[in-house]
């Protein structure tokens, strides 16, 4: 290992260029203590369908900017988490563990442009975002499957091509 101050490729960088977690939970627990992120999972999925979070009609008013609701939703959304991160730093918060929580500084990157396109247009078309697919699956949607399975071969490609790309 290259002892060097000048060297920036430290553990944490090569770690948060493919995505894994820093913030690593450090307790171990057995595996069905896991179970309530299951159930919580499921309450949101119903919370989504019933605020129509999950519509393609809904989905497709916002892209015509015919409705404010995707955009309520969405910007209250983003409050919400701006001020969990506020408050986070502000005040120290710890995991329910009491293990420091890490928010890294990410540096901007054109190809974050190129790939926000790539999801929106693929938002717009599909009538669905990552998160509320699973929803919509849930909800009887099964054309859905179609973009599930286009959304887990479009990440497999990615990662097959990503170091050839310039990032």
């Amino acid at each position: 290992m290259q002892n060097n101050s000048t060297s920036t490729n430290t553990d944490f960088e090569v770690r948060s260029l493919d995505a894994i977690c820093v913030n690593d939970e450090q307790v171990a627990t057995p595996s069905w203590y896991n179970v309530k992120y299951l159930f919580l999972g499921i309450l949101f999925g119903i919370v989504l369908i019933k605020a129509e979070v999950v519509s393609w009609y809904r989905i497709q008013e916002m892209f015509r900017l015919q409705s404010f609701h995707m955009y309520g939703v969405i910007g209250s959304a983003v409050a919400v988490g701006a001020l969990s991160v506020f408050l986070i730093k502000k005040f120290n918060i710890k995991t329910i563990h009491g293990e420091k929580i890490i928010l890294p500084q990410k540096p901007f990157d054109k190809g974050q442009i190129i790939g926000g396109l790539l999801f929106g247009f693929g938002w717009a078309m599909t009538g669905a975002c990552p998160g509320p697919l699973f929803a919509q699956l849930g909800y009887g949607a099964t054309v859905v499957l179609f973009t599930i399975f286009m959304a887990i071969l479009g990440t497999w490609v990615y990662g097959r091509i990503r170091n050839k790309l310039p990032h």
